[in-house]
């Protein structure tokens, strides 16, 4: 082919599907994060095992904050979700635009009504061994919330830019499967944290 031809064709970067290797990448990444957050969660567990009446500290921690903000992280899986695929692998720019955008707000609220539920604790990070687990495990998690917006900042930037079609998402899915990721882990981090202890 001549130059002339060639001029306003754009390749496609980036390679597809299981075939990237930021999909092997992402896994890596998730399945050694989980063992840290595993590595948490059970010395919560143990500290709590040998506590005494203080434990949790400042009586059962309250579910008005906790237990909204969990459905709202949820939603914003299942609208990241729906972004891949009415969106993307369908080739509907809309929906993909509007898939990430109410991710990455639902995801900022989520973090928005965490930090005020930090502001209204009781109790401190340096307020005995309960405050200190509570919140590096919640904080923890707050980490892995940011670097997930930032990632679904970029990848609405990338969308907005036309870098994804029906053959070429695989940097969104990547992203998909670290956010889900995310998700997951605090619905166990809810359940450790704000459920178990109403269970003895």
């Amino acid at each position: 082919m001549s130059e002339e031809s060639l001029r306003g064709i754009v390749l496609p970067v980036g390679s597809l599907g299981r075939k990237s290797s930021g999909w092997y990448g992402v896994w890596t990444l998730v399945l050694t994060e989980a063992a840290i957050f595993a590595y948490l969660l059970f010395s919560y567990f143990y500290l709590a095992s040998h506590a005494g009446t203080d434990w949790p500290l400042g009586g059962m921690p309250s579910l008005r904050l906790a237990a909204p903000n969990t459905i709202i992280l949820l939603m914003s899986s299942a609208a990241l979700l729906w972004a891949e695929r009415s969106g993307a692998r369908r080739a509907l720019r809309s929906r993909l635009l509007c898939g990430i955008a109410v991710a990455l707000v639902l995801g900022s609220v989520f973090v928005a009504i965490q930090l005020v539920e930090w502001h209204n604790k009781s109790f401190t990070f340096h307020s005995g061994t309960y405050g200190s687990v509570y919140f590096v495990v919640t904080g923890f998690h707050l980490v892995h919330v940011v670097v997930g917006l930032l990632m679904l900042l970029t990848l609405l930037i990338w969308a907005i830019r036309g870098y994804f079609d029906r053959e070429h998402h695989s940097a969104l899915t990547i992203g998909a499967i670290y956010w889900h990721f995310v998700d997951v882990v605090w619905l166990i981090v809810f359940g450790a944290l704000y459920l178990t202890p109403r269970l003895g």
